[in-house]
């Protein structure tokens, strides 16, 4: 198909029985903090929460009475599932959809309220996709593609149609998030018809960028495996009409971790108060990247109209613990380090006064020699370029260091294992303190202790809240009990004394 035809698809396709015209919305917050313009493409707030039944009902409603008698089959990890079923429901016909079992639960229950009958096979939309062709051919049911179909890109492409009539002024870049093509199919070859000095910018993931590498290569590749945090595009194979189409008419494609993914969650929800799925906020994601890969060079990007499509909003609700710690990491706002300090009285203090001003986001430290001391800790940081002084600072002042704020098993594992049983914590005390959450506080805290009373655990973690909760084991020679329990009353913080609590003497 040519330019012209998928510009007569996009401006005859039937979208509007079941989709809205989203909002184009202005990003206040992040527009300041990036120096640039950035716009919100709301597909989120669709009916289903995603812009993908937009490709689905344009496919079906071109369907013969025949074709929508016999019913319709899909594979989806869920919008597309709950586009296909929903647009059924409307046209009053049956719908098998085919879905990968890491699929979040809230999409399929979606699904199914919808009225599509779900079927669960495979770790990914490609096991899924081949399990339901042969549904397809067994049912004789018609198979309804999520992106590698003319009428489901010229579907999508409608959103690019809203845009430039929202805003008909200057847009320098559209982004959009990439699975297998189809949005970023539709969205392209309408702009590039009719504004082709915008660019198009395309997003995917590092552990889920099969176009890219198909681009790279020339040709479509299958990834062995895909990351399934951003369930919504993790695609092994790109389709062929869509890699066309990204080929000829895509300028650009950026590549962005999970961590960058989480914090641009945060920054939709700062703007919003609404909560992105890891694929919807792709696009804010990638904006971010475009921007601050050239802000250490001669011409840094700024100023600029980006739009960013916000795609879907199917969050399960149980990924927020992971998006809300990842975030910090993602912002370039946190930075943690596995550092060793001599096990002597008074390190501790010294090492935590190096540490400064900045605020302490996570402290994590358990007694194990009785020459060294390893300590995880995370502070706050201003941007990407500070983990790697911190560290030298460390070096400098005679503390060995590492940074791990990129090291996946760090992040995932280690922090949270940091600790155990240890024969050289005889004779310790172990209390819960909570206090006011604020900077300084936890240095204060360790400030006002007695510099012969040896920690021996230390555990505290900034979680976002108004109060902060520290977990400390310490040694406190019996002779100075007494200056202990003075230092307990008077220190104003509430607390807990868990030195018989049966789980401390079962594990630490």
């Amino acid at each position: 198909m040519t330019n012209t035809d998928y510009l007569k698809k996009i401006l005859t396709a039937r979208v509007y029985d079941v989709a809205v015209e989203s909002p184009l919305e202005f990003a206040p917050t992040l527009s300041q903090r990036m120096d640039n313009n950035i716009y919100f493409k709301r597909e989120d707030i669709q009916s289903v929460f995603s812009f993908k039944l937009r490709g689905a009902y344009n496919k079906m409603a071109n369907l013969s009475p025949a074709q929508l008698k016999r019913g319709v089959i899909c594979a989806s990890a869920g919008n597309h599932a709950q586009g296909v079923a929903l647009s059924a429901s409307r046209l009053g016909c049956r719908a098998v959809i085919v879905m990968p079992t890491t699929t979040p639960p809230v999409k399929i229950e979606a699904v199914k309220s919808r009225g599509g009958e779900v079927v669960l096979f495979g770790e990914s939309y490609t096991d899924a996709y081949h399990h339901a062709l042969t549904l397809e051919k067994k049912h004789k049911l018609t198979f309804v593609h999520p992106f590698d179909d003319p009428d489901v890109i010229a579907g999508q492409g409608t959103i690019a149609m809203e845009i430039l009539r929202q805003h008909p002024g200057k847009i320098d870049a559209v982004f959009a998030a990439i699975g297998g093509g189809g949005l970023i199919s539709g969205v392209a070859a309408y702009i590039k018809a009719v504004r082709p000095e915008i660019k198009i910018i395309g997003v995917q993931t590092t552990d889920s960028d099969a176009m890219v590498r198909s681009l790279k290569a020339g040709r479509r590749v299958t990834l062995p495996d895909v990351g399934l945090f951003c369930d919504g595009t993790a695609v092994r194979l790109v389709g062929e009409e869509t890699f066309r189409l990204v080929k000829q008419y895509v300028d650009d494609i950026i590549v962005v971790d999970n961590d960058a993914v989480c914090a641009a969650i945060k920054d939709v929800f700062q703007d919003t108060r609404s909560i992105l799925e890891p694929s919807g906020a792709m696009a804010v994601a990638g904006v971010k990247e475009y921007i601050e890969r050239t802000r250490s060079g001669k011409k840094p990007i700024i100023g600029q109209t980006f739009v960013s499509i916000a795609c879907g909003a199917n969050m399960n609700f149980d990924r927020l613990r992971f998006v809300a710690e990842r975030a910090e990491v993602g912002e370039a706002r946190e930075a943690v380090f596995a550092v060793t300090i001599p096990e002597e009285r008074g390190s501790f203090r010294r090492f935590c006064e190096l540490v400064g001003p900045r605020n302490v986001t996570e402290f994590v430290y358990r007694i194990s020699d009785e020459r060294k001391a390893h300590v995880f800790v995370g502070v706050t940081i201003t941007n990407r370029d500070e983990p790697e002084k911190i560290t030298k600072n460390f070096k400098k002042h005679g503390f060995e260091a590492l940074d791990l704020t990129h090291d996946e098993l760090a992040k995932l594992h280690i922090r949270h294992l940091v600790g155990g049983k240890s024969p050289l914590a005889h004779d310790e005390l172990l209390y819960r303190f909570e206090f006011p959450e604020r900077p300084g506080a936890l240095m204060r805290f360790l400030a006002s202790m007695a510099p012969n009373w040896n920690i021996s655990l230390f555990h505290y973690r900034n979680q976002g809240g108004d109060v902060g909760r520290i977990l400390v084991g310490l040694q406190v020679p019996k002779k100075e009990m007494k200056a202990f329990r003075e230092f307990l009353s008077t220190l104003g913080y509430r607390y807990w004394d868990e030195s018989e609590n049966p789980a401390y003497k079962l594990f630490l």
